[in-house]
């Protein structure tokens, strides 16, 4: 347990930052979801559409370093192949 009054607010902050980072990343992870989902039901349109919903999402993750830049390229680069592979 924190002793001084920083210590206690930074435990606050971390606290607040730690449930904002694991709501983005959890509808991150929901939204890639979708796309790979619309992709098995063989939905083009869908697909392309919750792509570029994803693909903000994604770009958006990376700039606020929620996840590294260069996952979120691979995961792009991923999503893309899937949706030519089933088009």
């Amino acid at each position: 347990m924190p002793n001084t009054a920083s210590a206690k607010k930074r435990l606050r902050q971390n606290d607040k930052l730690r449930s904002q980072n694991r709501s983005a990343r959890s509808n991150l992870r929901s939204q890639i979801r979708r796309v790979q989902e619309a992709v098995k039901a063989g939905d083009a349109d869908s697909a392309q559409s919750e792509f570029r919903r994803a693909q903000k999402s994604i770009d958006q993750a990376a700039s606020k370093r929620l996840i590294h830049r260069n996952a979120a390229a691979r995961t792009k680069s991923r999503l893309v192949k899937l949706i030519k592979s089933a088009g």
